[in-house]
């Protein structure tokens, strides 16, 4: 009978020891919490304009090598006043194209990730033609998101 309080006893404070955290316990998880979000968020937030970035510069490769593709056909880059609608669609402004490829270069004219229509400059202030985004701000210049992402970079 003895036996049997003894391990009434022990178990009766093993059940009180696993009711539940103290109040101490649950500050420290929290704190620790807190310190792994001031350190992971700021660079989980950077992520989307890293990823805006990343998809202009590949959409202005995708622009260059159509531009290219435009050149071995006509001989010639697309004008000024042509400019990047002339992938899509047949110039009908001198030079008119003589080789021009049906159906076009790309299929639609992308804008950039920031909503507004890329850039073409020929003759090119970097390079024989440019292509560019002025970025995030919509503005040439700035720094950060607001630089411009361009064929020359």
């Amino acid at each position: 009978m003895q036996m049997w309080t003894n391990r009434r006893a022990a178990a009766e404070v093993a059940r009180r020891r696993q009711r539940g955290f103290t109040l101490i316990e649950i500050m420290v998880v929290i704190a620790i919490l807190g310190i792994l979000a001031a350190l992971i968020v700021p660079k989980i937030m950077s992520r989307p304009d890293e990823a805006r970035r990343v998809a202009a510069k590949q959409d202005i490769g995708t622009i260059m090598q159509a531009l290219k593709l435009y050149r071995l056909d006509n001989g010639r880059y697309p004008t000024q006043e042509q400019g990047l609608h002339a992938l899509i669609e047949k110039p009908s402004t001198d030079p008119v194209p003589n080789d021009w490829k049906e159906g076009g270069y790309l299929e639609r004219l992308p804008n950039d990730p920031w909503g507004n229509s890329y850039q073409y400059l020929n003759p090119g202030v970097h390079g024989e033609i440019d292509v560019f985004s002025y970025g995030a701000d919509g503005k040439p210049g700035g720094e950060g998101n607001d630089a411009d992402i361009g064929s020359w970079q």
